[in-house]
């Protein structure tokens, strides 16, 4: 057995050293390690040997990687393409390598993933992505990549996350998705990653915690946000029962909700250095808490940061914070003070004046007059400066830009040319009342446009010239009377659209038809009554359409049709008295979440619902005036609905809603109004009282008709 087993060992050594090692590369002695790095090859070398393990080919300049590319050597374990001039990816390019557990094709210049980029990878456990061109990943991308441990897509061109565009990643461990421009994180976008516990999102252009999304991500315990353009975190913005360390630096954080982590209970560790926080107060449910990193904002050490400095100390919680004043505090660090040496009294001024620090103007630091200019985060704040003219002289480096609550009333031509590398504007209350076409011209980096709270009330179709790029529109508490239909056809990328509260009166014929990749929609609060049956007919990739609080009385079936991606619609606080059969059939296989409370409605059809089930998660019917409801048992998916407030009638005829809602591990909120008896009950609990002849049976012609003796009975039962 001895000697069989040595012959087959001299048997494969003389076959892999049988293999010559070509001329550009260098093998090692049994050709299992081969580099061929830095030759200038144009296409992968085609006799490798067989039973190479590990291949590097780096710093060449391939451009495509064809189908079958490595099928002669699939035995390999580790590949590196870095730095190879890679555009194209062919299908089927890596179907071979079975074995493969280590890729790394960073550093080239790769755009769009394909669904079949990566097949036949299934024992892959790192692949390296960073510092190439990708600006699309397409469905089903990583599908085959079951034993994916870790991916980097650092520094590339990403600004959308779809849904369940990292399916298939049930083993990932760790993703970085820094130095992109992700602006958008759909709310599936995470799901089925049941094994991630790192994640960096740091160096993005998120303007909010993308909180459903991250929700889904049941075990990450590290998570880095910082370098992004946040400016508020609000109440309950981070769900996230596992995780234990966050990091929120170097954004513009001015306000932190006290509520803002009190679902994610396991949180030891904090940072929130470096942004514009001025005071903060005791974090609810932190009671994990250890370390919390407050260095680099400005925030005051008096009266206000005691109820702050004592909940530390009954923590005993590790806070890193140098006091920003008053001056007989500046520079002290919050460990060395008492809570009871927090005051505010009668000092005198000189006691808050923080020093004023002069240098030399630096022209590389360029700043307007008015503005603070924030240099390690690129950021200006002009943020109520009683401004009547869009200040000139900002840094060309400059990415967030907030000129809010100044007096502008105009917005010239060219008021922000050179501004090329802007992602954020914020123009809000500045009494604006015109723009001029090409007012943003030369931003052509601008993805989020804040023009809330104005006096605008029309829009030249020029405005938006050559700032291609806006994904988030806000024109919401303005003077609209209509959606400028031919304004959006500057804006090939809309992704969202603001206009609520203005005194919109209609939606008409293809009102949105140029803005084809919008996916929110939000017109809540206007006077709409009418909508158009082809209002949205262009608008194919809508996910969320809000037509809340206006002047509905139907349901707008007809301009619902090809809406299927449609996830979620609000139409609450409209004056629908009834929803008819099929009024939500054109979007039943997508909607999943639906708003239909505050209405005062009366009636909903037996076949009002048909088409949903499963797929529905929430459905909101409270304060209505609503006594029964249709069968409800196709809804075997909720995870939230509620009931509240309606006066239904506990009779026989609810007897089918009050078995659905007991089978139920959910709060409903149903409570009967009738009969007397039952007032207040809630429809869970209730003791129903069956009609005669009802129970049992599906519709009122297959009623049992009991044994009665008399006529005088027999007629009253059949004129119920």
């Amino acid at each position: 057995m001895l000697i069989l087993h040595s012959f087959l060992i001299l048997f494969f050594t003389s076959l892999i050293r049988s293999d010559p090692c070509p001329q550009v590369c260098i093998c090692d002695n049994i050709k299992t390690f081969v580099t061929c790095a830095n030759k200038n090859l144009t296409e992968i070398p085609a006799n490798i040997p067989q039973y190479t393990q590990k291949l590097i080919l780096q710093k060449n300049e391939f451009k495509v990687i064809p189908s079958g590319a490595f099928f002669p050597t699939p035995y390999l374990t580790h590949l590196n393409l870095q730095n190879c001039s890679i555009e194209t990816i062919e299908e089927g390019a890596f179907r071979n390598l079975a074995r493969l557990r280590y890729l790394n094709l960073g550093s080239n210049r790769i755009n769009i993933i394909h669904q079949e980029s990566f097949d036949g990878l299934s024992s892959l456990e790192n692949l390296i992505l960073e510092k190439n061109r990708i600006e699309e990943i397409k469905a089903g991308a990583f599908s085959q990549l079951g034993a994916l441990n870790f991916l980097n897509l650092e520094d590339n061109f990403l600004v959308y996350l779809p849904d369940m565009v990292f399916q298939g990643l049930l083993q990932l461990k760790w993703m970085r998705l820094s130095k992109n421009m992700i602006s958008i994180v759909s709310t599936e976008t995470f799901a089925v990653l049941p094994n991630l516990k790192r994640l960096n999102l740091d160096h993005n252009e998120l303007q909010y915690l993308p909180t459903e999304a991250l929700t889904r991500l049941s075990s990450l315990t590290r998570l880095e946000l910082g370098w992004n353009p946040m400016t508020f975190i609000l109440e309950e913005a981070l769900q996230m029962a596992s995780l234990k360390q966050l990091f929120l630096n170097n954004m513009a954080l001015q306000d932190v909700s006290y509520k803002a982590f009190e679902k994610s209970k396991q949180l030891s560790f904090i940072d929130m250095s470096n942004n514009q926080i001025r005071t903060i107060q005791p974090l609810s449910g932190m009671e994990q808490l250890k370390s919390l990193n407050l260095t680099g904002n400005s925030i005051i050490c008096d009266c206000f940061l005691r109820q702050f400095k004592e909940w530390a100390d009954v923590l005993r919680l590790k806070v890193d914070l140098i006091c920003f004043g008053p001056s007989h505090f500046l520079g002290d660090h919050l460990d060395s003070l008492r809570a009871i040496d927090l005051k505010c009294g009668n000092f005198p001024e000189e006691v808050y004046k923080l020093p004023i620090v002069t240098e030399k103007p630096d022209v590389e630091n360029l700043c307007p007059q008015s503005c603070d200019c924030k240099t390690n985060v690129k950021h200006a704040i002009c943020d109520n400066k009683s401004l009547q003219k869009i200040p000139k002289g900002f840094n060309e480096d400059t990415t967030l830009i907030d000129l809010r609550r100044n007096s502008f009333h105009s917005v010239p031509k060219g008021a922000f040319l050179n501004m090329k590398n802007v992602a954020s504007l914020h123009l809000q209350n500045c009494e604006i009342n015109e723009i001029q076409p090409g007012a943003f011209m030369g931003m052509r980096n601008l993805l989020y446009l804040y023009l809330s709270h104005n006096k605008i009330s029309s829009l030249n179709p020029n405005v938006f010239e050559g700032a291609t790029k806006i994904g988030y529109l806000f024109l919401d508490h303005n003077k609209f009377t209509h959606i400028p239909k031919e304004t959006f056809r500057s804006l090939p990328n809309l992704f969202s659209l603001h206009m609520q509260n203005n005194t919109i009166t209609s939606l008409s014929n293809n009102n949105i038809a140029m803005a084809r990749k919008l996916h929110w929609l939000y017109v809540t609060g206007n006077q709409i009554d009418y909508i158009a049956p082809t209002a949205f007919r262009n608008v194919r990739d809508l996910e969320k359409l809000y037509l809340d609080q206006n002047m509905l009385s139907e349901v707008p079936t007809q301009a619902l049709k090809g809406m299927n991606k449609l996830i979620e619609l609000r139409l609450s606080k409209n004056p629908i008295k009834n929803i008819g059969n099929g009024a939500f059939v054109p979007v039943s296989k997508s909607i999943q979440h639906l708003y239909l409370n505050d209405m005062r409605l009366q009636q909903i059809s037996n076949g009002a619902f048909l088409g949903l089930g499963k797929n529905i998660k929430s459905l909101y019917l409270e304060n209505n005036n609503l006594q029964n409801l249709p069968n409800m048992k196709m809804f075997n998916g909720l995870e939230v609905i509620n009931l509240a407030n309606n006066p239904f009638n506990c009779d026989c005829r609810l007897l089918h809603l009050h078995r659905w809602i007991s089978g139920l591990n959910l709060k409903v909120g149903a409570t009967c109004a009738t009969p007397k008896n039952l007032r207040g009950q809630k429809v869970r609990n209730a003791k129903f009282v069956l009609c005669p002849g009802w129970e049992g049976n599906k519709n009122r012609n297959k009623r049992k008709i009991p044994a009665i003796s008399t006529s005088k009975t027999k007629a009253k039962k059949y004129k119920q």
